[in-house]
């Protein structure tokens, strides 16, 4: 098994891939650049099912690069090391299929600067396998410092005629925010390497060496607030969480899939490996406050994504209000709720996924993203009408699908937290956010598509080939997680 499964083959055949599509061995042709992207994906999507299929929690995939014989900075004890547990392989697999679904949304959406594109999709994709991977510290930082790069790039560059210059402002804001976010969190890391030396005597940066257990009290309770504000930013947490409208509002459909679907995840990761696992005893004195913060999450943004007039917006602010819910699934501190919010994180991309899909549809065939603005789509658009009614349904937590089940199993490991009785009343008060998402969500359905249809939207055309395959692929797994949630449980378990 471990000669089938390579982490690094997982990891940089996509950088390679990418240095590839740049380098003058390709032209600007758009065919070949988006089938080639498009089948490198699939194949990559096809080797992360098998090794999930293959996975035993008993003997999880490792791998070591040296350098010469040597490590990547042997003087500090640094490592170019990477693991995949139960939780990184599923969500590595949840990236690779995200990106797939990505790659072939890309057709409809990019109109020019193919290559450049093409190479920061892939460059992308790399910084965020490498993210959900590295066993040891400085590792994990270097890639989710790289994927600031490529993510810049796809956000503000111009890749259709639709482009305007808030795509620029909007990736600026984001490249700030999140490094002013990921200074703190070096803060962090850098005493946390220091203090597990001092304490240990032990020199290693590795994530099952570094124990801060003999760590002075009130240096802990830093270091994971150090921690803790860096990813709160890409999770985000309120109130660092501006920039994300604006980011998906004005990048490119296929990157507004992968900043919802996967990007948000890895601020939710970096909280469950560096806080809840490393500072486990302090995240369990601070998560009754981080309850708070999650529940501010899922109740504020659900009002803010009610009062939203662009489709886009409404999104993106659900997605806000769902991290939410994800956090407080890792405030319980219960088996029950890490698989929780790793099953929201699994559902929610699906979910946004699909909405996303169906955002750019509706911008596409009617060029206009305001609800105020749509009315009786669906008359020329049954088939759109119909996926978007299931989706919909979907992520406000109809029964039978995936949400339904994470939602529920947050909201009950929460109800069973034995830290505090804050994060039972947390639990409670989250319950309207069944009800607050089924407003905004059933307000953007019934604007968009009932109503006596426009006389500009008499000629539009229904959903094509590659957008019924992403939309069919979407609700599938909502389904069948929906269905069979111990797929997904059974592994974390």
């Amino acid at each position: 098994m471990e000669n089938l499964i390579s982490i690094p083959l997982i990891i940089f055949l996509p950088m390679l891939m990418s240095f590839l599509i740049i380098s003058p061995l390709f032209t600007n042709n758009e065919i070949i650049l988006r089938r080639y992207t498009k089948t490198f994906c699939s194949i990559h999507f096809a080797y992360m099912l098998l090794a999930l299929i293959l996975f035993n929690s008993a003997n999880p995939y490792q791998s070591q690069i040296h350098f010469f014989g040597l490590d990547w900075i042997q003087t500090l004890g640094i490592k170019f090391t990477f693991n995949m547990d139960a939780i990184s392989t599923i969500l590595a697999t949840l990236t690779s299929f995200v990106f797939l679904l990505a790659s072939i949304c890309s057709k409809m959406f990019i109109r020019k600067n193919y290559k450049f594109y093409y190479a920061m999709f892939l460059l992308l994709m790399s910084a965020i396998l490498g993210i959900f991977t590295a066993n040891d510290m400085f590792v994990f930082f270097l890639f989710w410092e790289l994927e600031l790069i490529p993510a810049y790039f796809l956000i503000a560059g111009n890749f259709n005629a639709n482009h305007s210059n808030d795509s620029k402002n909007s990736a600026m804001k984001f490249v700030i925010y999140t490094f002013l976010g990921s200074m703190v969190m070096l803060l962090g890391i850098l005493l946390l390497h220091y203090y597990n030396y001092t304490t240990t005597g032990i020199l290693t940066a590795t994530f099952e060496n570094v124990l801060a257990t003999e760590i002075p009290e009130k240096i802990q309770y830093f270091i994971a607030i150090c921690f803790l504000i860096g990813f709160a930013v890409k999770l985000p947490i309120i109130p660092v969480h501006t920039w994300l409208p604006d980011a998906h509002t004005n990048a490119p459909t296929p990157i507004s899939m992968i900043l919802a679907g996967i990007l948000l995840k890895t601020g939710a990761y970096g909280i469950y490996r560096f806080n809840y696992e490393i500072m486990n005893t302090t995240f369990a004195k601070i998560a009754p406050y981080l309850a708070i913060f999650a529940l501010i999450n899922i109740i504020y943004t659900a009002f803010v994504a009610y009062a939203q007039t662009d489709i886009k917006r409404i999104v993106a602010y659900s997605s806000i209000s769902n991290m939410g819910l994800i956090l407080l699934g890792l405030c319980a501190y219960n088996k029950m709720g890490l698989s929780a919010s790793i099953f929201h994180m699994v559902a929610h991309a699906l979910v946004t996924c699909g909405l996303f899909m169906i955002c750019g549809i509706i911008f596409l065939r009617c060029k206009t993203r305001d609800i105020r603005l749509l009315n009786g789509i669906a008359n020329n658009m049954p088939r759109l009408f119909g996926f978007a009614t299931l989706i919909v349904l979907a992520s406000i937590g109809i029964p039978a699908f995936a949400p339904f089940i994470s939602e529920i199993l947050t909201i009950i490991s929460a109800l069973f937290s034995e830290l505090s009785s804050t994060i039972k009343i947390a639990s409670v008060l989250s319950l309207p956010l069944l009800i607050m998402s089924s407003c905004y969500m059933l307000r953007f359905l019934h604007q968009s598509f009932f109503g006596e249809q426009l006389e500009c939207f008499e000629k539009i055309n229904d959903i094509s080939v590659n957008e019924f395959i992403i939309l069919t692929s979407v609700l599938a797994g909502l389904f069948i997680f929906g269905i069979f949630p111990n797929i997904i449980l059974g592994v974390i378990q």
